[in-house]
């Protein structure tokens, strides 16, 4: 059965100053299907998430979700039309409880939760990511992957059309790496439609349908994982002109 597009991106191009930082970048993402946005570091791919979120606006091109422009709309916006993201640099709300950073999200996403519904929501995510139990505690007793599952949580929260994971991977130590791919992979399997920003190979190979591939701002490859990395082009991107 053939899925929808829920993200387009159609000719996005963010240029600062002189410096272009994505240059006219196309690519589709359908319902249900996990995107890798892959490349080395420096290639434009947090660039491009924050494009989709409202936290940059285009310097051209259309970004659509659902086929509504959300290109040069506000974050906020962004956020209720059905589009939330975890960042590169983890971001949780340190004057609040672990459930109250969850219920922020219920109240202000995609579809609004509010009172005991919202409480109920966020204690249920929590135990979803690895947090049953920790609602009451302070944000400042979690440890690293801990926060990072809050953060997930908290986009969760949204129940959003499209989530975004800007490197949700990267910093945690192997167990911790096999237990957020687990998650990961349960998310996927529910419908959810991710677009992920990841440096783990392994995550990409196992987890993502398709991938985009970017270098120097510029898309040079999209298409099935496998074939996609296979492709010298890429392997030069990553390895450079030596060692491809």
């Amino acid at each position: 059965m053939n899925r929808g597009n829920i993200l387009t991106v159609d000719g996005a191009t963010k240029t600062f100053g002189g410096l272009v930082a994505v240059r006219d970048v196309s690519f589709d993402v359908a319902e249900g299907e996990l995107l890798g946005l892959i490349g080395p570091n420096g290639s434009g791919k947090t660039t491009m998430m924050n494009l989709i979120s409202g936290a940059l606006k285009p310097s051209a091109g259309t970004i659509r979700l659902d086929g509504r422009v959300i290109s040069g709309r506000p974050a906020h916006e962004i956020a209720r039309r059905g589009v939330a993201r975890t960042f590169q640099l983890v971001r949780v709300l340190p004057g609040l409880s672990v459930r109250e950073n969850v219920v922020a999200g219920a109240v202000f996403g995609h579809l609004r939760h509010w009172g005991t519904e919202a409480d109920t929501l966020a204690e249920t995510l929590l135990a979803q990511v690895g947090l049953e139990g920790r609602g009451s505690a302070p944000v400042s007793t979690l440890t690293y992957i801990d926060q990072k599952r809050l953060e997930l949580a908290r986009a969760l929260a949204c129940n959003p059309r499209l989530l975004l994971l800007d490197e949700w991977l990267a910093g945690l130590n192997p167990s911790e790496l096999r237990i957020g791919m687990s998650l990961i992979r349960d998310l996927r399997n529910e419908g959810r439609t991710i677009v992920m920003v990841e440096h783990v190979m392994d995550a990409i190979r196992s987890l993502c349908d398709r991938c985009v591939v970017m270098s120097s701002g510029s898309k040079i490859a999209e298409g099935e994982v496998h074939a996609v990395l296979s492709q010298p082009d890429v392997i030069e991107a990553y390895l450079g002109v030596e060692d491809a």
